[in-house]
């Protein structure tokens, strides 16, 4: 059995310097909504706690029982909260084989129904937890004195973003005459 090598162009002391030489790349911040930095504030919350408790836990050997229920919870959040990031980029998985082989016609009528279906889906899933949440609107969280609805209301607003993100996609795809099932190499961006 042959182990594969590992292979190293060698740099130049000069060439290393030259690198800092260059202009940063420009970064463009306006590829990213509100949702998206909610997203990242409630992920670093979520890593905030998790260290807290692996700290207090194994440093100390004495865990803090609140920090585990307050992860979980932005665990929560941030899914569905990145979902919505998901849905706004048409990046949830999708099977687009069919439309490689079927007429432009029959893909572009196949590519509408799936934008519609979608955006009923996300309009049943905000209807059902609002729903939900008249069902459980007095439960407290168990280790912290919190309405569990603020977990509940952020999973709702996500839904409501989704079907409205699903609309504006839609929209998009009206206007521009195909969607990323219809062609997905105009979606690629130079960071895929």
């Amino acid at each position: 059995m042959s182990t594969a090598q590992e292979a190293h162009t060698p740099v130049t002391p000069e060439e290393l310097a030259h690198t800092f030489d260059e202009a940063p790349a420009d970064v463009d911040l306006s590829v990213y909504a509100f949702e998206d930095w909610i997203t990242v504030a409630l992920f670093w919350l979520m890593t905030g706690c998790v260290f807290l408790q692996f700290f207090t836990r194994y440093i100390l050997n004495n865990s803090y029982a609140w920090t585990e229920e307050i992860a979980v919870n932005c665990l929560i959040g941030v899914v569905f909260l990145g979902a919505v990031m998901c849905v706004r980029t048409s990046r949830h998985i999708q099977v687009d084989v069919l439309y490689h082989y079927l007429p432009a016609r029959v893909t572009r009528v196949m590519a509408t129904l799936v934008d519609l279906i979608r955006i009923a889906f996300f309009a049943y899933g905000s209807w059902l937890m609002w729903r939900y949440m008249d069902i459980v609107s007095g439960e407290e969280m168990v280790t912290v004195d919190l309405p569990r609805s603020i977990v509940f209301y952020s999973v709702l607003i996500a839904f409501v973003l989704m079907f409205l993100r699903s609309i504006q996609v839609f929209v998009a795809n009206m206007r521009r005459g195909y969607s990323v099932l219809e062609r997905p190499e105009e979606f690629q961006s130079a960071g895929d």
